[in-house]
């Protein structure tokens, strides 16, 4: 079977928003975009190696299962069951993998927004360490989003069939991680230019993390942060730019990525970006990194090699007015004005890198 280049399976992600371009705000279809094509490259991962194991297993069930059940993502099986009131007896109405082919095989169900979202529950739940609560701010039966059910549905099934075209089989035998990955930071790019201002609060332009990659000079061994990390961007050049300046393959995997992000929406989209460039380990925290730092160890805030953002410019209420009982002494130097909470993120930065040995490189 032919492998898919990186221009047809771009393009073809990018045909399946016309379901939603018009009606819905594309800072609120790219989630439901992304999430699609998430679903679509574990399913198709799940798929290829469920073959590699039939034939290796023939119809011992049971054996292929237990292969599966030590995937990277484990895909459960769906039981939608209804009981009886007053015989408290419950009957099976359906069974089906968490995959999005099961999602497509149901594509015409008159509740299949509410299919997608079991799915995708049932998968983040199997997979809690770390999946868990990735899904848990998209709505896939929303009707204010989506429209109503009429409308809703016909959205969904064109999504589901959008999304089965040849150019999207992400099976591995088929196409690489790094294509994927490479895919969805295209996609999230798109969506940045179709989005205006509200871009910034997802999206750093390519140059500009590449610029600020180079500038920090991460390198082999470096712990990585970014305290305001929205979709990954910058992560994701930093660790490139590891490979770029490392020796052997070993010292090019041989980095620490840590992030935090505000806003729950694009944390979840952070966190899959992740995995679709294979840095499961990567560590990804959801709050507000002035008000509330999670990167913590020992009770202190950890301390990086290497630091990147591109905070939020000019932020309001950013939380000066705690700044001065701060328990991480982070504004030591002074606390920046209300209005200036990009200043705020700079003396986090500076007090988060290595002493005498730290970088912090940062967009102003």
């Amino acid at each position: 079977m032919s492998k898919i280049d990186q221009k047809d399976i771009n393009n073809a992600a990018w045909a399946a928003c016309d379901t939603f371009r018009g009606v819905v705000d594309p800072a609120q279809y790219k989630d439901y975009i992304l999430v699609m094509l998430f679903l679509k490259y574990i399913s198709d991962v799940w798929q290829d190696h469920y073959e590699e194991y039939q034939e290796l297993h023939g119809d011992d069930d049971m054996r292929i299962r237990r292969k599966l059940s030590r995937e990277r993502f484990v895909l459960p099986v769906v039981k939608l069951i209804e009981k009886d009131e007053k015989t408290g007896v419950e009957t099976v109405l359906d069974e089906f993998p968490a995959t999005y082919y099961s999602l497509y095989e149901r594509r015409a169900a008159a509740n299949i927004g509410e299919l997608i979202n079991i799915v995708l529950d049932h998968i983040e739940t199997s997979n809690k360490s770390k999946l868990e609560g990735v899904f848990r701010n998209i709505d896939f039966n929303s009707e204010a989003n989506l429209g109503k059910t009429k409308d809703r549905n016909r959205r969904l099934k064109q999504l589901l069939e959008d999304f089965h075209k040849p150019q999207l089989d992400m099976r591995p035998s088929r196409v690489s991680e790094d294509v994927i990955g490479n895919t969805y930071i295209y996609l999230i790019e798109r969506f940045a230019s179709d989005s205006g201002k509200k871009a910034g609060e997802f999206f750093t332009p390519l140059k500009v993390t590449e610029l600020v990659a180079k500038l920090a000079g991460p390198k082999p061994g470096d712990r990585i942060c970014d305290p305001a990390c929205g979709s990954g961007g910058l992560l994701i050049q930093a660790a490139q730019e590891v490979a770029r300046v490392a020796g052997s393959a070993q010292e090019k995997r041989n980095f620490a990525l840590f992030g935090q992000e505000s806003n729950g929406s694009t944390w979840a989209l952070c966190r899959m970006n992740m995995f679709l460039h294979s840095f499961d380990s990567a560590r990804i925290e959801w709050c507000d990194t002035l008000n509330s730092p999670l990167l913590v160890e020992n009770d202190r805030l950890m301390k990086f090699n290497c630091v990147v953002a591109n905070p939020p410019f000019s932020l309001d209420k950013w939380g000066a007015e705690n700044a001065e009982s701060d328990p991480y002494n982070r504004f030591w130097r002074g606390i920046p004005p209300k209005s200036k909470g990009d200043w705020a993120f700079i003396s986090h930065m500076v007090e988060t890198a290595l002493e005498k040995q730290g970088r912090v490189a940062v967009v102003v």
